[in-house]
């Protein structure tokens, strides 16, 4: 009698693991974890290098990487940016695809300045964007939309504050952001190469 159930549970584990296996073969992405969403991009207005105003009505619809750094930083955001440069390549000639970089500090990094950084990257000025703009809005988009900084930061004021993140956020079509990665760390690196993957193929509805 113990023998029979034993068998009937066994069949039944293994029914179950065979439909399961079906799912996930005739259904594109069934069984797999999504990025959760972790906050949603509010209205902004920025400045690119070249001068032209870009909002989020101008990223809607893309898969985009958030970033902030400053020009004449020589620590952090070189390896930063090398970093990026990478994900940058892996993904330029998707339609789909954008990288956002913010200045913190806009008083230094004017429209040619950011120009010229980009310049030197060598890069697809559609593609991979260089922002500017007024420190308190850049600020706030980094904290309240982006969740690289601690939102409680702007309680002081704001021309003494600075803010200094090495760390990335990923936006998925619709505005959401859906993880934070350390933009030094190359397993983490790897990793939003994977995701970007994921969230260029979710559908925008139903992801």
């Amino acid at each position: 009698m113990k023998r029979k159930a034993v068998f009937y549970c066994l069949f039944f584990v293994a029914l179950v693991a065979g439909f399961l296996f079906t799912l996930a073969k005739v259904i594109p992405g069934f069984g797999e974890v999504k990025l959760p969403v972790l906050s949603y991009v509010q209205p902004f207005n920025f400045v690119n290098q070249h001068g032209k105003q870009v909002t989020e009505k101008d990223v809607l619809g893309k898969v985009y990487v958030a970033e902030y750094f400053f020009t004449t930083c020589k620590g952090v955001c070189p390896k930063m940016n090398n970093n990026m440069k990478k994900v940058y390549e892996n993904y330029k000639d998707h339609e789909g695809f954008m990288i956002l970089s913010h200045t913190v500090d806009p008083e230094t990094d004017s429209v040619a300045r950011m120009k010229a950084y980009a310049d030197s990257l060598g890069v697809n000025a559609s593609k991979w964007v260089f922002l500017t703009g007024r420190k308190d809005s850049l600020y706030l988009s980094a904290r309240v939309s982006y969740l690289l900084d601690d939102p409680k930061n702007n309680s002081i004021q704001i021309e003494d504050q600075f803010l200094h993140t090495q760390f990335f956020a990923l936006v998925d079509k619709q505005g959401r952001v859906r993880k934070i990665y350390d933009g030094l760390k190359k397993d983490e690196i790897a990793e939003l190469n994977e995701d970007i993957s994921k969230l260029l193929s979710e559908n925008p509805v139903a992801g």
